[in-house]
């Protein structure tokens, strides 16, 4: 096998929109496709949520500047809906190894050195999305207990953006955590 040829297959193994290697079987296995699950429901809303906060938008701008009915809900609402869908989309993303990477060390590295450096990357991600889990659940937490709205004047419960945070961070950690899981029971290929 050629160089070029070696580093084109580590590419594609590694593209977006591929699916990463998880558990098939076990217990792991079982949580992975619970979690497939998950994913697909959070993505279906998360799409939902996208478009709706397309038409909320665009019934701002005609109803602003064509009709004259000025609105202060929109934006606000816009953002909620958009922190949903881009948190509730964050573990089917990832589950497809979807988000930005920088994979110029693929291309130098040799294949056990790559593995190495995608593991302890995806550690250092998974330790970061639980700790911002966490710190999304008490503040999730905090907003129910004291009533918390926001400062417009058409004050939305605050629980509503930080309940996405935290399920949306919470489901992106446990699918690193079974990506991790799935690279350890890979066998390297000769």
């Amino acid at each position: 096998m050629t160089l070029d040829a070696a580093v084109q297959g580590r590419a594609m193994a590694m593209r977006p929109g591929a699916r990463s290697r998880v558990p098939g079987s076990g217990l792991a296995g079982r949580a992975q496709a619970l979690l497939d699950v998950l994913n697909g429901v959070m993505a279906t809303l998360s799409a939902i949520a996208i478009g709706a906060a397309g038409c909320v938008l665009t019934w701002e701008v005609l109803g602003r500047y064509f009709l004259g009915i000025p609105s202060d809900w929109q934006d606000e609402l816009s953002t909620f809906l958009l922190i949903g869908a881009t948190f509730g989309s964050a573990s089917w993303t990832q589950a497809r190894r979807g988000h930005v990477s920088i994979d110029a060390l693929a291309y130098v590295l040799p294949p056990a050195a790559d593995r190495a450096r995608r593991r302890l990357a995806d550690l250092c991600a998974a330790a970061f999305c639980g700790y911002f889990a966490w710190k999304s659940f008490e503040l999730l937490i905090e907003a129910i207990d004291e009533g918390q709205t926001s400062s417009s004047a058409w004050g939305p419960p605050l629980w509503i953006p930080y309940s996405c945070m935290s399920v949306g961070m919470a489901l992106l950690t446990v699918q690193i955590l079974l990506q991790v899981l799935g690279g350890r029971l890979e066998r390297p290929r000769a």
